[in-house]
């Protein structure tokens, strides 16, 4: 796997993670170490492009959902309570991070472990770019 991180100007800079190969047991924790390095740095709006990544595993999901964990406790912005409610409510989404056209079998995949109960997905760069 490799991964090109590139900057996006919208409303507010935004990080694109672009993922280019399986995001598995054998890859996550290069994408876990960029993550972090990424939020240590200062990103606080990050977009994983998983247009070249075919298949995400459970490991892969656990490294997003670190990623999410770290920017929601980098931005201070919802209490674990309150995060549980809204997600619970359908009424919570992250500001902070949001993912780009996972392939069909990996959409399916966040769909079953309610990725999409918290994440937006989006197929459209700058429509993804625009909704931070």
């Amino acid at each position: 796997m490799e991964l090109k991180v590139t900057t996006e100007a919208g409303r507010v800079p935004v990080t694109v993670v672009h993922v280019d190969g399986n995001l598995d047991s054998a890859t996550y924790h290069i994408f876990q170490q960029k993550a972090e390095e990424l939020v240590r740095a200062g990103a606080r709006h990050i977009l994983v492009d998983l247009a070249h990544a075919p298949f995400v595993s459970s490991a892969g999901l656990r490294a997003l959902h670190t990623l999410f964990n770290d920017l929601r406790a980098a931005a201070g912005e919802v209490s674990d309570q309150d995060l549980r409610n809204g997600v619970s409510a359908g009424t919570y989404k992250s500001r902070h991070l949001k993912l780009l056209n996972p392939s069909k079998e990996t959409a399916k995949t966040l769909n079953t472990a309610g990725f999409d109960m918290f994440l937006e997905v989006h197929t459209d760069l700058r429509t993804a770019i625009d909704s931070f």
